[in-house]
């Protein structure tokens, strides 16, 4: 079959809206008719080339849709299902997966970083060459092709658009708090970095019932959505007196949990100055993966743990269709997250106005 996606042919240029080119499905495969699709800063690092990729590619990796055909061994998912592609599929038998450790799921990130899907292959054709899958979903087109354990089934009452957040931003930073960081009631949490994983740590602290959320980030703007989201204090990051703000606000101890999510050598050691001993520390920030980052070696010192974590520990089968029920019960802010909807062929104007630090998140609607 063929279908219309945005294609990345050269790092550094504008993608290209091609019709390529779909096999036939192997018997794991999934293929689905994407409805929305949301644009990720991971996106915007491998069109700038901070993050190496085999190109051409297809990138997206939040996509919503529904399932339009299952290969022969699926047993996940059936043909009309709505689904949110999870962008780290899992074999369930490798030595993480059965320590509990899906997100390192040894097939997936062997094959991940060469554009493959779980067994190593692509799906995909362009002009009778080979086309690269991006974290093993490929949104940014009208259809993907997935393995069945990343096609996860969400309740239909749930609106695509809203609901492809839930496939990276949204599972990361409610997860972080709530999956990782383990935030138990009553406790401070700071929240370093308010874009898309920031405004949803932030939420993800108050849905386990924290007395205080501080937000901190250099935009104003920001900041006053991180109050919608439930923050009950902001910092400006700036700000020349921060940690003696955060310690004013917990006793003048620190916070108990600091959740990193700006992604950049300040931030990392505003995490750990802010951090109480005892404290735990998850960072979901990134920066370039071979930039070297340097660190006050005291501010580490007092028991402090600190992990970092890609997916907020994400189980996408029980996580996914978890929080599509707390946004229709009305305990979760998606809504808000979405600054524009696009149409396919505006993708390059979204991804500028993501470069120009315009978006919370942006979602390609088909």
């Amino acid at each position: 079959m063929r279908f219309k996606a945005a294609v990345l042919e050269a790092v550094g240029t504008p993608l290209v809206i091609r019709e390529v080119e779909a096999a036939a499905l192997k018997p794991s495969d999934v293929l689905v008719r994407n409805k929305a699709s949301g644009l990720c800063h991971t996106d915007l690092e491998i069109i700038q080339g901070q993050l190496a990729w085999p190109l051409p590619v297809i990138l997206g990796h939040e996509g919503a849709g529904i399932v339009e055909v299952v290969g022969s061994d699926v047993t996940l998912v059936k043909p009309g299902d709505h689904v949110v592609c999870s962008w780290n599929p899992t074999c369930g038998h490798c030595f993480y997966c059965d320590r509990g450790q899906p997100i390192l799921c040894e097939p997936h990130n062997r094959h991940n970083g060469q554009g493959a899907l779980l067994d190593g292959g692509s799906r995909l054709t362009l002009d009778g060459k080979r086309l690269n899958h991006f974290s093993a979903v490929s949104s940014h087109a009208e259809c993907s092709i997935v393995h069945e354990t990343s096609a996860i089934v969400v309740p239909k009452e749930i609106p695509f658009d809203r609901a492809c957040l839930i496939g990276c931003g949204v599972m990361t930073g409610v997860g972080g708090a709530s999956r990782m960081a383990h935030v138990e009631a009553g406790a401070s949490v700071a929240v370093i970095g308010c874009g898309a994983v920031g405004l949803n740590a932030v939420q993800g602290a108050m849905l386990e019932r924290a007395e205080k959320v501080i937000a901190i980030d250099v935009d104003a703007g920001r900041l006053a959505m991180a109050r919608t989201f439930g923050a009950t204090h902001t910092i400006d990051a700036r700000a020349n007196d921060l940690i003696q703000q955060v310690r004013d606000l917990t006793a003048g101890r620190g916070a108990d949990y600091v959740l990193e999510c700006a992604g950049n050598e300040k931030a990392l050691q505003t995490m750990l100055e802010i951090a109480r001993p005892g404290a735990e520390i998850v960072i979901l920030g990134k920066t370039n993966v071979n930039q070297m980052v340097s660190l006050r070696f005291g501010s580490m010192m007092g028991e402090k743990r600190m992990i970092r974590s890609s997916y907020g520990g994400a189980r996408p089968r029980r996580d996914f269709p978890w929080l599509a029920q707390l946004y229709l019960d009305g305990r979760l802010k998606l809504d808000e997250l979405i600054t524009r909807r696009i149409a396919l062929a505006e993708i390059n104007d979204g991804f500028a106005a993501m470069t120009r630090g315009e978006a919370i998140r942006t979602v390609v609607t088909f």
